[in-house]
């Protein structure tokens, strides 16, 4: 039997509910940074490995030496690449705490100047090749960022602060996002996407300006730690006896915290400098529900 369409833009369709909060854009999924050009450099010190069998003892050796240090520095840029990529990503930043790429660069020319040794190489001959390749290497990926990332306008102290929160609160989505997708179950990790779309919406929102970070600290500090924690036990129950009870008490968390996280944010953007009151009691007895009690000091 035919079923006509209908839908949000239809003639008869029913538009977004008049002062509904608008879903936040999801972010387009973006390739790795840390790509093919970074992976092929894991190429190298498995062929280097190989060619080390027939190299006697010393030579062996040497040879897995070798392919080690090429082994760390090709994963030590990719780690390089992806914390350069999420520096980039923010207006305000920490410069990543390890030079992974700049490190990189060096394993990788020890690396070279061990392959060459062990394959008749003079050792200035040997010295020469490390020195050309780990700066071929650096020439390819950059140096890592060195400096902070500031707004202009703020002082130091504030912008650090932000950038404490927003580390920590970012390191909360992550962990909700690798606890879900363990799941394997697209509903769920739809939701959650979106989400961790309308908690970095608010991310970036303090980031733009740092004043906010007062009235949006509770959310991206105690609630995303509650979010956090209730994920953890609804995918440890639903992983033993996919209870659909337990789906449906996270599904309605992920509807209040979205829903409170929106009305916030656009508090923010508004510029309202008032006692933002949003639901806070509604979003404690909803953690509670969860068995994530609340610090006694969160007001």
């Amino acid at each position: 039997m035919a079923q006509r369409f209908g839908g949000e833009f239809s003639p008869d369709g029913k538009g977004p509910q008049k002062g509904a909060a608008p879903a936040p854009q999801r972010p387009a999924a973006r390739p790795d940074p840390a790509g093919a050009r970074s992976n092929i450099l894991f190429v190298p010190p498995v062929i280097l490995a190989f060619m080390s069998v027939g190299a006697g003892a010393v030579g062996l050796a040497l040879g897995l030496v070798g392919a080690g240090l090429w082994g760390l520095g090709a994963w030590l840029t990719r780690e390089g690449l992806r914390a350069e990529a999420a520096y980039d990503a923010r207006k305000i930043a920490r410069r990543p705490a390890l030079p992974r790429k700049i490190l990189g660069s060096v394993s990788i020319a020890l690396g070279t100047g061990l392959a060459a040794g062990i394959h008749g190489a003079a050792p200035l001959h040997a010295a020469i090749y490390a020195v050309v390749t780990g700066a071929l290497h650096l020439a390819s990926f950059g140096p890592d960022p060195l400096r902070d990332k500031n707004a202009e306008g703020i002082d130091q102290f504030q912008q650090d602060r932000v950038a404490r929160v927003v580390d920590e609160a970012e390191a909360y989505l992550r962990t909700i996002e690798s606890q879900i997708a363990t799941l394997r179950d697209r509903a769920l990790t739809g939701r959650v996407a979106a989400f961790d779309a309308r908690a970095r919406e608010m991310i970036r929102t303090v980031e733009n300006d740092p004043r906010d970070l007062t009235a949006a600290r509770k959310f991206l500090g105690v609630y995303l730690m509650g979010a956090r924690d209730a994920t953890v036990k609804f995918v440890d129950v639903y992983t033993r006896n996919k209870s659909t009870a337990a789906r449906a008490q996270y599904e309605s968390l992920l509807t209040d915290l979205d829903e409170n996280f929106a009305a916030r944010t656009q508090k923010l953007l508004g510029d309202d400098r008032t006692d933002l009151t949003v639901e806070i009691d509604v979003l404690r007895e909803r953690l509670q529900r969860e068995g994530v009690r609340a610090p006694a000091n969160m007001e």
